[in-house]
């Protein structure tokens, strides 16, 4: 039944790592899949789990959870529930899913497992969350457990819950593990989940190969960074869906005020961010509400980016606008942005393996895309490192110059400076309150709280007024004369001006012949303006 599925998703061949772990999994074998970001992995464990499911049906006499899938963020858990709703929409009465892995009361979720559905997703605290309240009990029914970005599961600090969950399970199911990389991690969690795998460890690159992702670098320092891209995004030079990475959340802030001085429209999405926050955000850049993504990679969890200053012994002080960061989030890693035709690396990855799962949001699939890195002094030696890891050979380098003339776009510059400058701490600071006070305002638990106490309501709503950055209209426009000539056909700026400045004088015309039909003296001034036009059309 979901074959039908599957040719109304438009697969019309299985990926290398499908074709070689689906017929492994429909034996009943536990397996090990390593392959790149955006191979199909999730559609390579999905479809035999619902094949399993349906098998299982044919013979059993009571509905069961059959199958526990685990990941380690919550937009993870949402797309591979997505992915499993869509690949068994012609079976969906026969095969049930839900994801709970939401932030939600336990009481609120408990009646949908009540119902024992098929298919359970969720994040391992989660899971473990609703088995000790009772909710959840798989020690008779599991026949199929799933870990999927096994590599993440550890690192996330899942590795205790993952030890208690697995007491509450069956002596015997059959398990699967899948990972973007063989780590450590993942070699500690084999230990314990499989029993006799088999590793399907393909043989192919990290990163799709150079007919399908090109990879640039730019050499640049803080404000020439912020000058290009203004320039850029603005002269429509990168077109497409865009993800912008840098390395800390105050930056994704700064970033996306910015940009809005110049009215590109742009998302934020970091650890920080409520995961109901994060999976809209996510879900308004696949459905093409924004086009441009600015993000912070699962580095800022170790990293934070908003330390106060060290004290005399050398220790940094908490800020006092630090916000905890949500574990169960993950933005370079596990979520598929669709159609991703960019990434800007405005900051450079602090690793190697940073860099790859950021180049790995775009070129998914069969489509095409670029990696644009710009590049500082300081970051050069990263540069260094990722070239030397990912080289093509001997002598061949992944990575070309692009070629962008800086004083070309000097009078961007001017418009840059002053709008980076506008960006303070504080401007930051607000904009990070701002968010924090509608999260408030739109949040369900305090809804009843609201209701009982409606002047606290009141004085959150008519709260002093935030100091945000100040937009100035002027700027949201490309003066012609500062676009350099060689720009102007890439950008398409000379076709629009003309279409405006013909817009202009049929505007002008039809005014004058409005004003002929109601004054006989603007006729005569009119019958004089045609023959001034005729005269200078010789």
């Amino acid at each position: 039944m979901y074959i039908h599925a599957i040719e109304k998703l438009g697969w019309a061949s299985p990926t290398l790592i499908q074709e070689k772990a689906i017929p492994l999994l429909l034996e009943g074998k536990d397996v090990l899949v390593r392959a790149r970001t955006g191979s199909g992995k999730t559609a390579a464990f999905s479809i035999p789990v619902i094949q399993k499911i349906l098998n299982l049906k044919k013979t059993s006499t009571q509905q069961d959870t059959k199958a526990l899938v685990l990941a380690p963020s919550k937009e993870l858990c949402q797309q591979i529930y997505r992915a499993i709703k869509d690949i068994s929409i012609k079976c969906s009465r026969e095969v049930r899913c839900v994801d709970i892995a939401p932030q939600e009361d336990l009481n609120i979720q408990r009646p949908l497992l009540m119902e024992k559905p098929d298919i359970v997703v969720a994040t391992p605290a989660r899971c473990l969350q609703h088995m000790l309240a009772g909710n959840l009990n798989l020690k008779k029914s599991l026949e199929i457990l799933v870990i999927d970005e096994a590599d993440l599961v550890f690192s996330f600090g899942y590795e205790t819950e993952i030890k208690q969950l697995l007491e509450k399970l069956p002596n015997i199911y059959q398990a699967i593990l899948s990972s973007a990389t063989l780590s450590e991690d993942v070699k500690s969690l084999k230990k314990i989940v499989l029993h006799n795998p088999v590793i399907l460890k393909l043989e192919e690159p990290d990163l799709a190969p150079a007919s399908q992702l090109t990879h640039y670098n730019l050499k640049a320092e803080e404000m020439d960074k912020a000058t290009i891209l203004y320039a850029l995004l603005k002269l429509h030079l990168i077109r497409g869906k865009t993800i912008v990475f840098v390395n800390t959340v105050d930056k994704c802030y700064k970033l996306k005020l910015y940009l809005e001085q110049f009215a590109i429209r742009t998302c934020v999405l970091n650890s920080e961010l409520p995961s109901a926050i994060r999976c809209h955000s996510v879900n308004q850049f696949n459905q093409g509400v924004y086009d441009i993504i600015v993000a912070s990679d699962e580095k800022s969890l170790e990293q934070p980016s908003n330390e106060g200053a060290p004290d005399l012994v050398g220790h940094k002080k908490p800020s006092r606008f630090q916000r905890n960061k949500d574990k169960n989030s993950g933005v370079s890693r596990g979520i598929d942005f669709q159609c991703v035709s960019n990434v800007i690396n405005f900051d450079f990855p602090l690793d190697v393996q940073s860099y790859i799962h950021r180049a790995g949001r775009t070129a998914r699939g069969n489509h095409q895309g670029s990696v644009l890195s710009f590049v500082s002094i300081k970051e050069g030696p990263l540069l260094d490192k990722v070239e030397k890891c990912l080289k093509q050979g001997e002598d061949i380098s992944i990575f070309r110059s692009y070629q962008f003339k800086l004083e070309e776009v000097e009078a961007f510059k001017y418009r840059a400076k002053d709008a980076w400058r506008a960006v303070t701490k504080i401007a930051v600071r607000e904009a990070r309150l701002k968010e924090i006070k509608q999260e408030i305002l739109n949040c369900q638990k305090l809804k009843s709280y609201f209701e009982d106490n409606p002047t606290d309501l009141q004085v959150l709503r008519h709260d002093k007024a935030l100091h945000t950055v100040k937009v100035q209209q002027h700027l949201s426009d490309v003066p012609d004369y500062i676009v350099p000539p060689t720009l102007k056909n890439l950008a398409g700026l000379n076709k629009k001006t003309k279409r405006k400045r013909d817009h202009s004088r049929s505007a002008d015309l039809k005014a004058k012949l409005q004003a002929k039909k109601k004054n006989p003296l603007a006729s005569m001034q009119f019958e004089g303006f045609k023959k001034k036009r005729k005269m200078l059309s010789y």
